[in-house]
């Protein structure tokens, strides 16, 4: 997954408010749809589940990293499990949709000079700045950029937001902070839910768009939602972008990060202190220019190749022209820095066990003695980790066209917190999907929660993400933490270490002894639940009125 799951104290105070708040939330009525027999959901189990993970996380699959041994591997084992399970090619006649992209290992210098009349911040490589490029090129540079302060760095008209207005920022370097201004002012965009303006993929974007030569993201732990050690690892390694006619030379030359101490720094050269954030804060804000310059020189390696998603299909008895889409993305980062005396990144948890549930979901649906009447269709995506790159891909040239795509449920990470009273759904307040998720949940005698973390924008941060884009209903869940046996003090720890000492590291794997998978089992017959129900029914899911995504779905599949 691209991201991490903080959990804090305030998630206890969050569950009641959740609890209380869903129960008063009024649902519209789903119509009654026929349920799965035990023996399709007994299917989905522990033992089966498990071979999946341990294999998918072994030392022999190499961390899953595309264009690597570890790529083809991880692909022909699901094909293989797929044709096992007797499911056909979901791409016409293949189980592979190949995604054309490109590799470039960015090799910066070791320091990040930034000059002033005072003095110089020199920061240094992966402790105080990271930087990469797009640009598929040998080497890039930009040399005595002006640096400019643009807050946020959002364009946001339906807010009445615009940190650019004014400013011409070619030949410039921009830096911005993290997230968006709703986290410090609740009377702001969508308060503490962040909006996809607050994301760091915007921020590159945005500043493209403007025409900015660089791009400095200042990280923070708290509105990052993660640590530093995250983007270290991510950026320090090569990173895969979709092949574009123009080479991605409409990108910045350079996108990086500095840290928020190196920030500080440069803010006190520039004669200037904190409360630069604050500012920042106000509607109306005005970039400031910081009298500084730096410069930098990126050589990098490209490498050109294909990747594949993989897709899997059960044909629909009645309308096999519509699609339910389950999804997960088999991809994780390979073998890179030694952490703890390992080097293979696993990726078990992320994202061995979404990848292992398709294929229970798989089993779950062949085993059903009520056959779909819609298509159900399998994907595992690559490129996730690289930003949802193998989504994107399919997103443009999908085998399922958005207008007759039912909905996307997405499994990136499945928790470790065992049985849990409740299941998380990000983004609540988007779909009647999290609708049905209730009707399921409840016949586990279990609730859906909100995002605890809302802050996080974690409904942006996964594959379904590029599915709400063009109009799909989108569903993504993350395991609960309230554990039926030990509450919710002990599940909030569980989360807590996997972040702190496994999250994209060798040491995300797979043990069998230690790991309680009952509450991932319980979850993945949940969104089977869902799903069988989906297919049956002659009804769409709609997005709810709040959603930005409404609109998009309204115009390809407008109302009867």
């Amino acid at each position: 997954m691209t991201r991490p799951l903080p959990y804090s104290r305030a998630f206890l105070s969050a569950l009641v408010f959740s609890s209380f708040n869903l129960c008063a939330t009024a649902q519209r009525v789903i119509p009654k749809s026929l349920s799965p027999d035990s023996g399709a959901i007994k299917a989905i189990n522990k033992q089966s589940f498990a071979r999946h993970i341990r294999i998918l996380a072994s030392d022999e699959f190499k961390g899953r990293k595309p264009f690597t041994i570890g790529e083809t591997k991880t692909i022909n084992y699901l094909k293989v499990e797929f044709e096992k399970l007797g499911l056909q090619p979901g791409n016409g006649k293949s189980f592979f949709q190949q995604v054309p992209m490109v590799d470039i290992k960015s090799i910066p210098e070791e320091s990040l000079v930034i000059k002033g009349k005072n003095g110089t911040v020199t920061a240094s490589y992966l402790n105080g700045f990271l930087a990469g490029t797009k640009h598929v090129a040998a080497e890039v540079s930009i040399t005595n950029s002006p640096l400019v302060f643009v807050g946020y760095g959002i364009v946001a008209p339906e807010y009445h937001w615009n940190d650019y207005a004014g400013l011409n920022v070619k030949g410039k370097t921009v830096v911005v902070m993290i997230n968006d201004p709703g986290l410090s002012d609740a009377h702001l965009f969508k308060g503490k839910n962040m909006t996809y303006y607050g994301r760091w993929t915007y921020k590159f974007e945005e500043a493209a768009r403007q025409g900015a030569t660089g791009v400095l993201i200042i990280h923070d732990d708290i509105p990052a939602g993660y640590p530093w050690s995250v983007v270290r690892s991510g950026w320090s390694k090569s990173k895969l972008q979709l092949e574009a006619a123009d080479q991605n030379k409409s990108r910045a030359t350079v996108e990086g990060w500095i840290s928020l101490d190196i920030a500080k720094q440069l803010f006190a050269l520039a004669g200037k202190d904190e409360n630069l954030f604050k500012e920042a804060l106000k509607p109306g804000f005005k970039p400031i220019d910081l009298g500084l310059t730096t410069s930098l020189k990126i050589k990098t390696s490209i490498k050109r190749s294909v990747s594949n998603n993989v897709l899997a299909l059960i044909p629909g008895t009645k309308r096999p022209d519509e699609a339910v889409i389950y999804s997960a993305h088999w991809d994780h980062f390979g073998v890179g820095e030694i952490i703890k005396g390992d080097s293979v990144y696993h990726g078990a948890v992320d994202n061995a066990t979404g990848v292992g549930a398709l294929l229970e979901l798989a089993a779950a649906f062949k085993k059903a003695k009520i056959k779909p009447e819609r298509s159900i269709l399998f994907i595992s995506f690559t490129g996730e980790e690289q930003g949802l790159l193998g989504s994107e891909y399919y997103a443009k040239y999908p085998v399922f066209p958005a207008n007759k795509s039912v909905a996307d449920i997405n499994m990136d990470m499945m928790g470790l917190a065992g049985k849990t009273k409740d299941i998380v759904v990000y983004g609540y307040g988007q779909s009647e999907l999290e609708d049905y998720a209730a009707l399921s949940a409840k016949k586990q005698g279990r609730i859906i929660v909100p995002d605890p973390v809302p802050s996080s924008g974690l409904y942006y941060r996964s594959d379904h993400f590029n599915f709400a884009k063009i109009g799909i209903p989108s569903l993504f869940t993350g395991s609960g933490v309230d554990n039926v046996t030990h509450g919710k003090e002990w599940g909030m720890k569980q989360a807590e270490d996997y972040i702190k000492t496994r999250y994209h590291s060798p040491q995300d794997s797979f043990n069998e002894k230690t790991w309680d998978m009952s509450g991932m089992v319980e979850d993945v017959r949940l969104l089977f639940d869902m799903g069988f129900r989906l297919s049956t029914e002659h009804t769409l899911p709609e997005w709810k009125t709040e959603s930005e995504f409404k609109a998009i779905r309204e115009k390809i599949q407008p109302k009867k």
